[in-house]
């Protein structure tokens, strides 16, 4: 089985974030950057995969050199071999169109990849992928088998659960708990030291979109204890203050 994983490098969750160029652009430094953590999922699937019935696992990423510690990260994992194409992620058209060169001539079993990026959270990169590959896109699968030529599926759904058969080739975006995470061990990040990253160019793209500024959320504003005993004033002031009510 060949598998292509495709993985954001994304800002640490507990990263305080701040903005230059008149609030245009992320400001990077002391930002420690990790893998996206639905992309981890989706890599730890791909590597139970492989070791489950053979094949490779190829990760992908579009960005900067600065990502190269987030794929050696991935290949210390159990990734067979990295592609970079050397781009600023743009936005979600963009990427998805990097991607699917790369994949096109490819012959990728699975291409899978989170079901979002924590940074920008819009869910979209994957369905672009699957159209412009014109291959069948299911997300968010929470569990993916494979017997044959068939991924058994399940994904979430509004209220429940849906289960799903399609044959392959597929472009899944996945979430917990379709695997573990994995963490490296010290052979695997010895040998990733090794393994292959091949860096490319990106292929013309007509930027569409383009960002006007960014803002942070408003502080959180102070809190009210309202004594147990005086249930009245609190719903006034959800009515009037909260204008919750």
């Amino acid at each position: 089985m060949k598998i292509l994983v495709c993985v954001t490098s994304v800002p640490d969750t507990t990263t305080k974030i701040t903005f230059t160029d008149n609030n245009t652009k992320l400001n990077k430094a002391g930002v420690t950057f990790i893998t996206g953590p639905y992309d981890d999922y989706a890599l730890a699937r791909a590597v139970e995969l492989k070791e489950q019935a053979g094949g490779t696992v190829t990760v992908l990423n579009v960005g900067g050199a600065d990502a190269e510690p987030v794929i050696r990260k991935c290949l210390a994992i159990g990734a067979d071999d990295a592609v970079r194409v050397n781009a600023e992620p743009t936005d979600a058209y963009f990427v998805a169109e990097q991607i699917a060169a790369v994949a096109k001539d490819a012959s990728y079993d699975l291409i899978l990849m989170g079901r979002e990026s924590i940074d920008y959270n819009g869910g979209q990169v994957h369905g672009i992928v699957a159209e412009m590959l014109g291959l069948p896109s299911i997300s968010p699968v929470m569990v993916l088998n494979i017997d044959g030529d068939t991924a058994k599926i399940t994904r979430e759904i509004e209220g429940g659960k849906e289960e799903i058969e399609a044959k392959l080739p597929l472009v899944l975006g996945c979430q917990e708990p379709i695997a573990e995470w994995k963490i490296p061990n010290m052979r695997g990040i010895m040998t990733a030291r090794t393994k292959p990253l091949k860096v490319v160019e990106p292929v013309a793209n007509d930027q569409l979109t383009a960002v006007n500024h960014y803002e942070l959320p408003a502080p959180r504003g102070a809190v009210k204890m309202i004594p147990a005993d005086e249930a009245e004033k609190l719903i006034q002031l959800l009515h009037t203050e909260a204008k919750v009510i």
